[in-house]
């Protein structure tokens, strides 16, 4: 049976390890046999984005070793898994042991929708999940590895869900890592936009791929008094509708 690593990522584990929990259970329901190894840490991202070389190469190297001799990796992140894919080997010199490594890992290392779309093949789910959905595209995830059809794709087959497309759902809902601390207000200004199209598509639930602009999105409408549900789209695809939706009961944490 092939061995999957789950990298279930910073956000995921500190602030909604139920996306992981979801995530393990479609991969097992795929046929592979899941673990998430020990040693896992950062992917380093944020200090690749904010010029930390430096640090951004000993998370690699750290990450690297934790996810040896698996035969895929697996996160429910765009953003991270762009991180690993794009951004690993640019990290070292080009011939070294490092960038063999990156390269090869960088090879073994899929986004989860991406994963059951084109590796696990993935035809249908045993899952229900009632709501009205629409889907946003996080930037990492669509511009750095072209998933736009995939998550549609599998949503499709969840009993209960029916898909309505918001107007420039491929536009940033203003996150963007350390972009949101370092321009709040163009930040906010970004979110509002994304969150008047959220409501103008009718959609109860709102659906995407990476926790950072889950949160983003869930905050802003529940400071707006909305009710549409925030959800990540490993939840929806599982079937885990028992979980409250970002921000119903944690004040303003997101």
């Amino acid at each position: 049976m092939p061995r999957v690593a789950l990298f279930p990522t910073c956000l995921v584990d500190v602030m909604r390890p139920s996306v992981g929990f979801a995530a393990a259970r479609l991969i097992e329901q795929a046929g592979f046999a899941v673990t998430v190894p020990e040693g896992l840490t950062c992917c380093g991202q944020p200090a690749f984005n904010s010029g930390d070389r430096k640090t951004a190469r000993a998370l690699a190297r750290r990450t690297m070793t934790a996810l040896a001799g698996f035969d895929f990796v697996v996160l429910p992140s765009g953003s991270c898994a762009g991180m690993m894919v794009k951004h690993y080997p640019e990290l070292f010199e080009a011939g070294s042991a490092d960038h063999t490594a990156a390269l090869a890992l960088a090879a073994r290392t899929h986004e989860l929708t991406a994963f059951l779309v084109h590796i696990a093949r993935v035809n249908n789910l045993a899952s229900e999940f009632p709501a009205r959905a629409t889907y946003h595209d996080s930037c990492a995830g669509l511009r750095e590895l072209g998933i736009k059809s995939e998550p549609r794709q599998l949503l499709k087959k969840v009993a209960g869900v029916t898909l309505m497309e918001m107007e420039d759902a491929e536009v940033c809902c203003g996150f963007g890592g350390t972009f949101c601390v370092k321009y709040p207000e163009i930040s906010t200004r970004m979110t509002d936009k994304k969150v008047e199209r959220i409501i103008a598509s009718g959609a109860d639930t709102v659906v995407a791929g990476d926790l950072g602009c889950l949160m983003t999105m869930a905050g802003r409408l529940k400071r707006l008094g909305s009710d549409i549900r925030v959800r990540h789209v490993a939840e929806v695809l599982a079937g885990d509708y028992a979980t409250p939706p970002l921000a119903e009961d944690d004040g303003d944490a997101a």
